[in-house]
């Protein structure tokens, strides 16, 4: 028989992977830039994001600051950056939904103005500083790793039955279309009979008032 473990081992490695939404993108001024990310409740989330210094070695320009907001799928805000060259947020989902942060840089700029910002999204496992837990728990290599795979064999525990939910409503969506559908389509039939019945009683009304029945 197989040992497990490795596989156990590439699955909680794909699965950390997953969470981790690291990106650069350019701004342009008025044309601000969204980025959703599906959050199940409960989830740690962690972002960071800073401007491209278009000149290393000096101050980055007020022309590349940038307008950073988060909200929640319902609108509440989670983080809010005005004139900022870099920030990070850190929170957890009190819902699950689509969690949106948006980037912008200010109208009155100059048309051709490009700004490039490096955006890192993290959720779930992925957003913990396991750096830190270690060197603030003195723990051992191996204990160390099992906490890592516990946490992330949780991670997978909880997506499964987020998932689950969703086929369950998925499913209560599609017995109710079919039902509506159903009663619509008898509902067509009916009214279709009731009126060819009403065309054949009045043709036949007709005919038998003109005698030529």
């Amino acid at each position: 028989m197989s040992n497990p473990i490795p596989l156990l081992v590439i699955l909680a490695s794909a699965l950390m992977c997953s969470f981790v939404n690291s990106m650069r993108f350019d701004l342009k001024p008025g044309q601000p830039k969204c980025i959703s990310e599906e959050l199940n409740s409960k989830v740690l989330t962690f972002g960071k994001y800073y401007v491209v210094n278009p000149n290393e070695g000096y101050p980055i320009p007020d022309s590349h600051k940038i307008t950073v907001r988060v909200r929640s799928p319902i609108g509440n805000n989670y983080h809010f950056g005005d004139h900022v060259d870099s920030g990070n947020f850190a929170f957890t989902a009190p819902e699950s939904g689509d969690y949106i942060a948006c980037f912008s840089v200010l109208p009155d700029q100059n048309p051709t103005l490009t700004v490039t910002v490096d955006f890192d999204w993290r959720t779930g496992v992925a957003a913990k500083d396991w750096s830190k837990v270690a060197k603030r728990g003195q723990i051992e290599v191996m204990e160390f790793e099992l906490k890592k795979l516990y946490d992330i064999v949780t991670s997978i525990h909880d997506e499964m039955f987020y998932l689950r939910g969703r086929e369950e409503e998925m499913q209560d969506l599609n017995r109710a279309t079919n039902t509506k559908m159903f009663t619509f389509t008898a509902l067509s039939i009916l009214i279709c009979l009731s009126v060819a019945g009403l065309q054949l009683w009045h043709l036949k009304t007709f005919f038998e008032r003109k005698k030529l029945l």
